[in-house]
């Protein structure tokens, strides 16, 4: 698969990993769709991208409005050959906090969209890859999710998070082999700390600690290096069923 050819759904694409991801394909001369829910920045995103690409407002919680926006997706690309799930929320808190236990409608909501999210996406996006001609290697299409080192080493106050990414993970096999006779791959990326939006928001001298507590290299990942993370896997046709961690070989710490 090339990303010259690529027709790609991705969301979270109006910034961070997802708009990194959708640049690298734009760049390569293929088409992009941004889903998500920030309009403003989707919107803003799309124009600097250019004609080639495109923003549906779409809460990937919501199944009927992911059929909608895959659907005007498919329409608007005439295909999907890659989707992208870059879509996700971080909400943390301890089980047992001081003011009590976590409600576990804060629990319900990291997992309504950063695991079922995922699903609705997967699901609808491949429904439309398994219509595509296959190319000389039998291929119609990739799907590419987002977990999280997380997944493997959630710190205190992270269960639902991690809970959620190892969801991610787990459900990545089981999808691999039942679309391999489509001709469609399912792989994940576990990216360890990235400066995405919400990191910016933070202090410098907090970026700084966290990237120091990368092996190497020691500071934080760019959001470049997941979108390039995504061009192999697009491009390599026996990574198949894999998750990639790319981390730097940091392992979380309980807190």
């Amino acid at each position: 698969m090339h990303l010259s050819n690529a027709k790609a759904v991705i969301t979270g694409g109006a910034s961070g990993l997802g708009f990194a991801t959708a640049e690298r394909v734009i760049a390569a001369g293929g088409h992009a769709v941004i889903l998500d829910i920030n309009d403003e920045q989707g919107k803003a995103a799309a124009a600097k991208l250019g004609a080639n690409a495109r923003y549906l407002t779409t809460d990937v919680s919501d199944e009927m409005s992911v059929k909608a926006a895959v659907k005007e997706a498919d329409d608007f690309m005439d295909g999907i050959t890659l989707a992208v799930n870059c879509a996700g929320i971080a909400t943390a808190g301890r089980t047992l906090g001081r003011e009590g236990p976590w409600p576990t409608e804060n629990f319900n909501r990291v997992i309504q969209v950063n695991l079922i999210g995922t699903y609705n996406v997967t699901k609808e996006s491949a429904a439309v890859m398994q219509l595509n001609d296959p190319n000389e290697n039998g291929e119609r299409g990739v799907v590419v999710s987002t977990a999280s080192i997380a997944a493997f080493e959630g710190q205190i106050g992270q269960a639902a998070y991690s809970a959620s990414k190892g969801g991610v993970v787990g459900m990545m096999l089981p999808l691999a082999r039942e679309f391999a006779q489509f001709g469609i791959r399912v792989n994940t990326i576990a990216p360890g700390i990235f400066m995405t939006p919400m990191m910016a928001g933070m202090p410098e001298e907090v970026q700084e600690s966290l990237g120091k507590q990368v092996p190497f290299p020691p500071r934080l990942g760019h959001p470049e290096e997941y979108a390039d993370a995504v061009a192999f896997i697009y491009g390599n046709a026996m990574v198949n069923g894999e998750t990639i961690r790319v981390d730097g070989a940091i392992r979380m710490q309980p807190k």
